[in-house]
């Protein structure tokens, strides 16, 4: 089975009225992952949802912690040593900031095909997994 990594643009997307677009498409993305259950987050994904959400959407907290509960229902990769320490050497490799390195590590101990990403570049593959930016128009 497919796994697909989310990162952080898709769930504010999906929290964002101001872009109905995105947010419809970020919608669509996430449910039919958590309907299928082939989606994966990481706790880094989950504490910048919860900043934007509330410094930058002005998201209620009560909101922000039932956002936090439905999303803890994917497969979720916690940060351990040895992920910070793979992320250092994706971000060399790479040469992309540490943060997205993160992202990928995770993806990466995940055992994911995709990254669904708005910050990444879509169609190149990082570690052996594809990148995909569903906002992207043909």
């Amino acid at each position: 089975m497919k796994k697909y990594f989310i990162d952080t643009n898709l769930v504010v997307y999906a929290n964002d009225q101001r872009d109905q677009e995105k947010q419809e498409m970020a919608i669509i993305i996430i449910s039919r992952l958590m309907k299928n259950r082939t989606g994966v987050i990481s706790t880094q994904v989950l504490q910048e949802y919860a900043h934007v959400a509330l410094k930058k959407l002005h998201q209620r907290q009560d909101v922000v912690l039932r956002q936090l509960a439905l999303l803890e229902s994917f497969e979720v990769i916690a940060q351990t040593p040895s992920l910070v320490r793979r992320s250092v050497e994706i971000g060399t490799a790479y040469q992309i900031s540490f943060w997205d390195a993160c992202i990928i590590s995770a993806a990466e101990y995940g055992h994911c095909d995709t990254i669904y990403s708005e910050d990444l570049n879509s169609g190149q593959f990082y570690s052996g997994i594809a990148v995909l930016n569903p906002f992207l128009k043909s």
